[in-house]
């Protein structure tokens, strides 16, 4: 064994002794700590080695920068160093120097270490540091390993003559909201980033950096002895970048690379590797809380802190080094005005007067011109958490303020987004505090609750303000006609609040409701639409996509469910809000079409105009007859077409769809061959296609294996047969292409494809099983299919359930022509990575509970992952 193998196995034996350290569910904080300088203290010890085996001595030194500057080196992160040389030699123009140091980087890899490495001398140093502050920040840390000690020190007294600190502030406190917008301004993504996201180890980083820069300190206990931090505030950092620390550590063991996100592939793994297991909260049986959900909630309320303390530091080392010239102007008794942000008038304040807490926000909300909390007010709130108990909820001057911030006419969103991130909000509205970091484990919510709830609260504000009126335009038109914008914000504050007990948390969630409003002294009518709308807050969801909307009892039902005009528009707008505020990929144009139809036909329903089927068709008839007398087309041209169709059709379709339909397919009617058109949607997202043929059993498989193999995502399907025995179907599609550079050619394929695939005889190809997302495989659910007649007992309504996945309509629809079912209806929900889909079906074999066994048997099989 050479030399260098020797060396190779000594180090990953030892390294592997150390992470054992880790991997146990026993390791405590300081134990982790010393694994982590252990590792540095080991890679210093290889390194030393293979420097002098490279012949590198003087006059040269080998600094460690970055992370493994702070002597603190995770399992698997990288080792950067840097190879610093005296000003005038040059690796470039020293061939033997230069031979020397690529035997050595290369050596470093050939024992293990993932080195990260730059050659520099001490003018290059100065030179890349003023142009990158990342450079500056990496030299900031530099630790000497071994080699020329005077040269490094010469380093560091030039280095720290060529800091600006104020300087450096400002470029690290920039680069810092950069990366924080880049994780969308929240530390509670569901697969947070425990290095690099909000409350994650390098906010607490940026601190320290920042603090070394100005000259106040090198750690913790230096910031507290001068004055920038209190000893709680060092306490409670300290504590929680123990847990940052602990959980990345793990991270990297458990990954077995480098991996700083908590995925959800990797969240199990790391909550079993702390000891948490599988089990019930406080005893609730009726809820099972994952081992990984104990680890994340633990995880976010690690983050918040973070947050909170990272914002009143980085704010007392602003003021530090830029004095504030502002003379304080006075907003209250309480309260100044010291440069656009809200501050004490003692530091006491809220001691002596925790009225004050809440006082803060509505100040907040309605004095002109400020735009947040100094340092001293975060550092007040702060230390007056534990001020807030039972007895503060219960006091009737809180309670009124809380309610007077409710009903302000501006900054609700603003407000309640401080008052969480100051954690007030929890500790005031305990019910709330209970869904504080709760994961949602349904594949569609991509926030937290209590992140959900006001995201939410902020999409109902919306509504109400001019400059987002574009925005939603229909929303924005309703609410401008709704008298207290208030009570939507309340429910949408309480709407989820039940979530993660078990049981319904709608039901659960009024409950919640009743008793805020009661303690509150809301008016009872007003009370009763909140309950209203934190009971029903899914349904009108839930009816827009799986029901048929032209039928008029659906409506008639839906209209007697809500009662009143009133409560409708209500629920209309809070279920936009909810619907828009679950993740980005969950709303689509064609949602929104679904809502803002049965919003008008049950508004018209309410109005007193009963749905009268006949009155409908007749209408949307004469309005496509105007549309169709713009194509051009000979007198009557329509009536061929609008022979063979029945009320049904007229009922389904709208007059721009209906004129469409007639301008493509009038002079087609007694076709051989399959006609397919498509266009641009008109509810403005992906295609719109309409399929005219003879009909035949396999026909909707057939349009779902295309589409499948096109990378087609079906949103919706109109299934009608003519009297003639033609089929009329139309469908709403959307693809991940670009619609807009390529829709030509795209709409040419998929017509002449698709009408190819349609005319081709022969078996139904056997379905591809698609591949299956990561949130899927982390978060399987069990798939589910119900099949019940419908209320005349006509037709029958198929439910499913399930993980989506590419291919999966069409193994649904392959086995309804197996047993030649005919699909009615078609509506297809995807919410997130799970499958909502409602078929309106009919057929011979649904009439025999044996075939109705073997259809539910059979999907569920396709449905299996």
């Amino acid at each position: 064994m050479t030399e260098l193998q020797a060396l190779r196995t000594d180090y990953r034996a030892r390294k592997a002794q150390l992470l054992d350290l880790v991997a146990s569910p026993k390791a405590t904080v300081r134990q982790v700590r010393k694994v982590l300088q252990r590792m540095a203290d080991l890679t210093d010890e290889v390194l030393r080695q293979l420097w002098s085996g490279a012949g590198l001595a003087e006059p040269y030194a080998l600094l460690a920068v970055g992370g493994y500057g702070r002597a603190e080196l995770f399992p698997h992160s990288d080792v950067d160093v840097l190879v610093l040389l005296p000003d005038g030699h040059s690796a470039d123009a020293d061939s033997e120097l230069k031979k020397r140091i690529e035997a050595f980087i290369g050596n470093c890899w050939d024992v293990g270490l993932e080195i990260g490495s730059s050659v520099r001398t001490l003018a290059d140093c100065l030179q890349e540091a003023e142009k990158d502050v990342t450079v500056q920040t990496a030299l900031l840390e530099c630790r000497l390993i071994t080699g020329n000690a005077d040269l490094v020190q010469a380093f560091r007294k030039a280095f720290t003559e060529a800091m600006d600190p104020k300087a450096f502030f400002v470029a690290k406190t920039l680069e810092m909201r950069q990366r924080h917008t880049k994780f969308e301004d929240t530390p509670y993504s569901l697969e947070p980033n425990c290095k690099e996201s909000p409350g994650g180890l390098r906010d607490l980083q940026v601190i320290l950096w920042v603090a070394k820069a100005a000259g106040y300190g090198n750690n913790w206990g230096d910031l507290a002895r001068g004055g920038l931090a209190t000893e709680f505030e060092v306490k409670q950092i300290e504590r929680n970048e123990a847990l940052l620390l602990l959980i990345r550590a793990k991270l990297h063991y458990v990954a077995k690379r480098r991996e700083d996100r908590l995925i959800f592939d990797l969240q199990n793994a790391v909550a079993e590797s702390f000891g948490y297991t599988a089990g019930s909260p406080e005893g609730d049986r009726r809820q099972l809380v994952r081992a990984s959900e104990a680890l994340m909630k633990r995880y976010y309320w690690a983050a918040k802190a973070v947050t909170q303390l990272n914002q009143i530091l980085l704010m007392n080392i602003e003021e530090r080094l830029n004095p504030s010239t502002h003379a304080p102007r006075r907003i209250n008794d309480h309260f100044n005005d010291k440069a656009g942000m809200i501050d004490v008038v003692s530091d006491d304040l809220y001691r002596r007067n925790p009225h004050a807490i809440l006082e803060t926000f509505l100040v907040y909300q309605t004095t002109v011109g400020i735009k947040g909390l100094s340092a001293r007010t975060l550092r007040a709130l702060y230390n007056a958490r534990d001020l807030m108990d039972a007895k503060y909820r219960r006091d009737p001057v809180n309670r009124a303020t809380f309610l007077q911030i409710m009903q302000a006419p501006d900054g609700i969103t603003h407000a309640m987004r401080l008052m969480n991130q100051t954690s007030v909000l929890g500790r005031y509205l305990w019910v709330f505090r209970k869904i504080v970091g709760q994961m949602q484990h349904d594949l569609f919510h991509v926030y937290t609750v209590d992140q959900h709830i006001l995201m939410v609260l902020r999409n109902a504000r919306r509504f109400f303000m001019v400059e987002h009126a574009h925005e939603y335009p229909f929303c924005s038109q309703l609410a401008s006609g709704w008298d207290k914008p208030w009570i939507l914000y309340i429910a949408s504050l309480f709407h989820d609040i039940a979530k993660g007990r078990g049981g319904d948390h709608s039901e659960l969630g009024i409950v919640e409701a009743r008793r805020f409003c009661k303690e509150h002294g809301v008016p009872t009518e007003d009370a009763k639409l909140i309950e209203f709308l934190v009971g029903e807050h899914l349904t009108m969801s839930r009816i827009a996509q799986k029901s048929d909307l032209s039928d008029p009892d659906v409506i008639r039902e839906f209209a007697k469910r809500v009662g009143n005009e009133r409560y409708l528009t209500a629920l209309y707008l809070l279920t936009v809000a909810d619907i828009r505020g679950t993740s980005p990929k969950v709303w689509n144009a064609w949602k929104g079409k679904l809502l803002e139809d049965l919003y008008k036909y049950t508004a018209r329903a309410l109005g007193g105009r009963a749905p009268d089927p006949d009155a409908e068709v007749e209408q949307r008839k004469r309005e496509a007859l105007v549309m169709v007398a713009l194509y051009a087309l000979p007198f009557e041209a329509h009536k061929p077409l609008w022979d063979t169709l029945d009320v049904g059709y007229f009922m389904r379709h709208d007059a721009t769809d209906i004129a469409w339909h007639t301008k493509q397919l009038s002079r087609l009617v007694a076709t051989d061959h399959p006609i397919v058109r498509a266009r641009r949607s008109p509810v403005g997202e992906g295609l719109q296609v309409v399929v005219y043929t003879q009909d035949q059993p396999d026909l909707f498989a057939r349009i779902c294996g295309y589409f499948d193999q096109g990378g087609f995502s079906i949103l919706d399907a109109r299934i009608h047969t003519t009297n003639k025995g033609y089929a009329l179907d139309t469908f709403q599609v959307v693809t991940s292409a670009d619609m807009d550079e390529h829709y030509r050619e795209m709409t040419s394929l998929l017509e002449n494809g698709l009408a190819q695939a349609i005319a081709e005889a022969g078996p139904l190809p056997a379905p591809s099983r698609g591949r299956v997302s990561r949130r899927v495989k982390s978060f399987p659910i069990a798939p589910r299919v119900s099949l019940k007649p419908d209320e005349k007992a006509q037709r029958w309504l198929l439910n499913i359930s399930a993980s989506d996945r590419l291919g999966l309509l069409y193994c649904i629809a392959r086995v309804l022509a197996k047993h030649q079912i005919v699909v009615q209806l078609a509506k297809v929900a995807t919410l997130g990575e799970r499958v909502e889909d409602t078929f309106l079906i009919h057929g011979a074999q649904l009439q025999h509970n044996r075939a109705q066994i073997d259809i539910e048997t059979e999907i569920l099989d396709a449905l299996s992952v």
